[in-house]
């Protein structure tokens, strides 16, 4: 199982991945809620312990870009203990909430019992044509030959596969892959979707991404 530990008070944190490691997890540190952020966004993470008052993005923030992709549990750590606070965290997708000063062995009941609660199963593999992405493995193969993906392009290969069919705009693709809204005039995700038709579609005779003009992108099997 693998924790992702938010938290920029020192002592607190390196407290945290000791104590956690010992339980025999494996622990990650963000110092800030960008760190967090990129880690998010790289690496799979069984449980996010996340503290509120961060630098960069808050706590608050954070989880609303988690809540964005993932539905990994998390445990808010923090030392604001008024009810509104409690309640803002739950509403926006907290699984637990624990103010400091904390009892460890506390912490490691609530742990154990999100892990064993764990997030709902998404679709780990994908099959559309002789395209198929394994989820978990990273691993995206057409006609049985393995195709190299960077991060970005697993992340929008993924999201097109997800809503095969729909017409997704290009500002609903950037918010879910880059996280954030782009100007109008931005091609980020017309380099994006170029860059993954040059592997996915161009070797290959069916093409399986198309442009719907004036909207935005699909994946679909051509009628």
């Amino acid at each position: 199982m693998r924790i992702l530990v938010v938290e920029d008070e020192v002592k607190t944190a390196d407290y945290l991945r000791k104590g956690l490691s010992e339980s025999g997890y494996m622990v990650d540190v963000a110092r800030n809620g960008h760190d967090g952020q990129h880690l998010i966004e790289e690496f799979e993470f069984d449980l996010i312990i996340l503290d509120v008052m961060l630098p960069g993005l808050d706590g608050w923030q954070l989880l609303k870009l988690i809540r964005r992709r993932h539905q990994t549990p998390v445990l808010f750590l923090t030392a604001r203990d008024e009810v509104e606070y409690r309640v803002k965290g739950l509403e926006l997708g907290a699984d637990d909430y624990l103010i400091k000063p904390f009892s460890f062995v506390e912490l490691l009941a609530r742990v154990r019992t999100l892990l064993r609660r764990g997030p709902p199963r998404e679709s780990e593999h994908f099959q559309v044509a002789d395209l198929h992405m394994d989820v978990l493995r990273r691993r995206v193969v057409r006609k049985e030959e393995r195709l190299t993906l960077t991060n970005k392009e697993f992340a929008l290969l993924h999201l097109l596969l997800e809503r095969e069919g729909e017409v997704l705009s290009r500002t609903y693709i950037a918010s879910q892959v880059w996280q954030m809204n782009f100007d109008s005039d931005t091609n980020v995700v017309e380099v994006a979707v170029r860059r993954l038709r040059a592997k996915v579609d161009d070797p290959y005779d069916t093409k399986l991404i198309h442009t719907v003009r004036g909207m935005g992108y699909v994946l679909e099997v051509p009628s």
